[in-house]
């Protein structure tokens, strides 16, 4: 028996997972990105991560052409910069500081509100569905100290570790 999208929907939102924002730059130089909550590591040697992107995405055509990306995992306290690149608005990067990444061809690093990013160049694109798989080679990373900004059925949050918890509890 096959399952309804309703419900695929529904299963996957049920695990927490880390929220991130990956951005490129369009043929014309323009920045482009959406949030994407499908990044996961690959491999260690070469270091290399994957992203999925659905095929109504509009930085879908820019991620084909440009050939590089950079993946930014979002810090507590992120939750207006993930609304806003999951959002449709031509206007994402108004008003926010970046700079064009040396390691990723030029994609915007975001100054604010992320725990990391890494720099990756595309190795591989995969046609999967109604996504694109993209594998990304690790050429640059830098990570703070923050807290993760995850999302679970539909709201968002943080993961605090027990210990960490038990301490501020008691």
């Amino acid at each position: 028996m096959a399952i309804d999208a309703q419900d695929f929907r529904r299963f996957f939102g049920s695990f927490p997972t880390a929220v991130s924002v990956v951005t490129t730059v369009d043929g014309h130089g323009a920045p482009r990105g959406f949030t994407c909550s499908a990044v996961t590591e690959v491999s260690m040697e070469p270091p290399l991560l994957l992203i999925c992107v659905g095929k109504g995405s509009q930085t879908l055509p820019a991620l084909h052409s440009h050939g590089a990306f950079v993946v930014h995992v979002l810090a507590e306290g992120g939750e207006e910069l993930a609304t806003t690149f999951a959002s449709r608005s031509r206007e994402k990067f108004a008003g926010r500081e970046w700079r064009p990444s040396t390691a990723a061809a030029g994609a915007p690093v975001l100054a604010e509100g992320v725990l990391g990013h890494a720099e990756c160049t595309v190795t591989r694109a995969v046609d999967a569905g109604d996504h694109w798989i993209f594998l990304g080679r690790v050429e640059a990373a830098e990570l703070r100290q923050n807290r993760a900004l995850l999302y679970h059925r539909g709201s968002f949050g943080f993961w605090e570790p027990a210990a960490e918890y038990a301490r501020s509890a008691g």
